[in-house]
């Protein structure tokens, strides 16, 4: 088991991976009129793509076309002081083909707020970290 500088767990690609798909929200870090914003929003793990589902005209859907972004899921015990956290970075794009739109619509990814969300965007997990706190033995 590797350690960072602060006696974090480091992870592997493939456990970031593993857990981004037991988390169901997350937050995307994207520019908004040259600013940095940060959203949270539900999702699922596709593959090595972070699928998100809003609809066309939202701020979300404008800004993150075909630009780089972040994505961050977490999951703490504040209780017993353990958790995990995965970053993932990479170019996002919206869906447009058909083929793929019926594929993505098929995901447990239903949105929790009132309107039409039938906008797919992909984020590819093209950087992936991740660190993980467990409980420490004590002295």
């Amino acid at each position: 088991m590797q350690l960072d500088a602060s006696g974090l767990q480091v992870l592997s690609r493939q456990e970031c991976l593993d857990l981004l798909d037991t988390a169901r929200i997350g937050r995307i870090v994207f520019t908004d009129r040259a600013l940095p914003a940060v959203q949270p929003v539900n999702f699922c793990l596709y593959g090595e793509h972070i699928v998100i589902r809003t609809s066309v005209g939202s701020k979300l859907a404008a800004a993150t076309q075909r630009s780089v972004v972040a994505f961050e899921a977490d999951e703490f015990d504040p209780d017993a002081r353990t958790g995990w956290s995965v970053t993932a970075v990479g170019h996002a794009r919206a869906v447009h083909e058909p083929e793929e739109m019926a594929r993505l619509a098929q995901l447990p990814l239903v949105p929790w707020t009132p309107g039409n969300h039938d906008h797919y965007i992909m984020v590819a997990a093209e950087q992936v970290s991740g660190r993980r706190i467990t409980v420490r033995p004590t002295s």
